[in-house]
């Protein structure tokens, strides 16, 4: 068992994801093998994030891929291998949706934390929505030495230190009272949308809002 996440958004979040990430992955030299090595990934990355890292064998990932299993170990040591590899291209396209929310940039810090959870909380409430892969590994792998878990918690760290960051450029009295706050309001929508459609997550924004006037001393 075994298998190892936006364009740069920062160069402290980006040397954070690389120092987790151990190794690095392995693939064939030509360019079959190349593609074969991509095609695995992106196969157990749309099967790891709907149906759980651990009730998705090798044999699954290799049939969708389409290619052998021994391709698959040319690339990947193991299941767990692969499933940090999930961990890192997860963590990539989470802090290009968070520091790009709906494929915009923004320069004020509450306009900023305010598009994503409104981002986030429509596609939180669709039909099969799955929450945030990250947070499902540290659910799945209790381990803290499973290498899927270890890429997950210190993102997890990165990402408490960005809001606080924003909640400092706020104004907030406790910045980081307000971003753990804002991160609270955040994990409790990656969990209860995959709950139900009718869920609290329609209300994040509306609290997001009530959150940081709260906090925020008026000028």
């Amino acid at each position: 068992k075994a298998f190892p996440g936006e364009a740069a958004a920062g160069s402290r979040r980006e040397n954070a994801s690389k120092q987790e990430s151990g190794a690095p992955l392995r693939s064939h030299r030509d360019g079959k093998g190349v593609r074969a090595a991509d095609r695995i990934r992106a196969s157990a990355s749309e099967l790891f994030y709907r149906e759980g890292i651990r009730a998705v064998g090798v044999d699954e990932v290799v049939e969708r891929a389409g290619v052998t299993k021994p391709s698959l170990y040319r690339s990947f040591a193991s299941k767990d291998d692969l499933a940090a590899a999930y961990m890192r291209d997860y963590d990539l396209d989470f802090w290009e949706k968070f520091e790009n929310p709906g494929g915009k940039s923004y320069s004020d810090p509450r306009e900023h934390v305010l598009a994503y959870i409104r981002v986030l909380s429509t596609r939180a409430v669709r039909e099969g929505y799955r929450g945030c892969g990250l947070s499902n590994a540290t659910v799945e792998y209790p381990s803290r030495d499973n290498p899927a878990r270890q890429v997950a918690e210190a993102h997890k760290k990165v990402f408490r230190k960005r809001l606080r960051e924003l909640a400092a450029g706020m104004g907030a009295r406790q910045p980081a009272v307000l971003g753990d706050a804002l991160l609270l309001l955040i994990e409790g929508i990656y969990s209860t949308g995959q709950q139900s459609e009718e869920g609290p997550a329609q209300s994040a924004l509306a609290v997001a809002k009530l959150l940081i006037d709260a906090s925020v001393t008026k000028g």
